[in-house]
C-alpha cells in the first residue's frame, strides 16, 4: 500500500515525517511504502539472537549493532533492515539513518521473499560500504550470503545450511555459527 503524502519528496522529509509515527514504513523510489507489521516469533528472536551473537563478536567501541527502528538510505530511499552494523562515528547516535552500513541483516516471511532477494538486494549492494549482505530463513537454519569480492563487486550470494554450518564475515573478521544463530529457534 502506498501512502500519499505530497510534501515528502526526499530521504530527509521522510525521515523527519516518520520519526515517532505508528505502524512501518519505507521509503522507495520517491514514495512511501507500507511494511509488514507483526511478525511471527520466530521472526522477531532470530532478529534479537542475530544481534545478540553480533554484539558479542564485534568491538563495541568500534562497531553499532542496530535493529529495525534504525534506517538505511539507499541509492532509492530510505530501508529499515531487520539487523545491521555500522561504524561508530562520534556525534551519530542521534542520527535517525545511516549510509554506510557494513553489514545488512534481512530475515525472510512469506510476504518479503521476492523483495529481500530481488529488490532490497540490489539496493543495499549498491552501497559502497556494505561488506556484506545477509538472509536468513526463519524457519530452518539457512542463510544466504552476499560478500564484495576483492574488486569491489558483489559476487552471487551463497547459501549455507544446517546447524553445523558457519558463515564466515571476511569483511568484519568474525564467523556466524548457524547453531549459535538458530539456538531453540528453528
Amino acid at each position: 500500500m502506498n501512502i500519499q503524502a505530497p510534501a515528502i519528496r526526499t530521504a530527509d522529509d521522510f525521515l523527519r515525517w516518520n520519526e515517532g509515527r505508528e505502524g512501518r514504513r519505507e521509503f522507495v523510489g520517491g514514495r512511501i511504502v507500507e511494511m509488514m507489521t507483526g511478525g511471527t516469533e520466530q521472526h522477531a528472536e532470530l532478529m534479537m539472537q542475530l544481534g545478540f551473537v553480533l554484539k558479542s563478536l564485534l568491538d563495541p567501541s568500534r562497531f553499532v549493532v542496530a535493529g529495525s527502528d534504525y534506517a538505511v538510505r539507499t541509492p532509492l530511499g530510505v530501508r529499515y533492515a531487520d539487523v545491521l552494523v555500522k561504524a561508530r562515528m562520534p556525534g551519530s547516535g542521534k542520527s535517525l539513518a545511516t549510509d554506510r552500513p557494513l553489514l545488512v541483516a534481512e530475515i525472510l516471511s512469506p510476504s518479503s521473499l521476492a523483495i529481500d532477494f530481488g529488490e532490497k538486494a540490489q539496493d543495499y549492494t549498491a552501497l559502497h560500504s556494505l561488506l556484506h549482505y545477509l538472509v536468513l530463513a526463519q524457519d530452518e537454519p539457512r542463510v544466504w550470503l552476499w560478500s564484495r569480492g576483492e574488486d569491489g563487486a558483489f559476487e552471487k550470494p551463497e547459501m549455507t545450511a544446517g546447524r553445523e554450518e558457519a558463515v564466515e564475515l571476511k569483511g568484519l573478521g568474525i564467523t556466524l555459527a548457524l547453531a549459535e544463530l538458530y539456538r531453540d529457534i528453528a
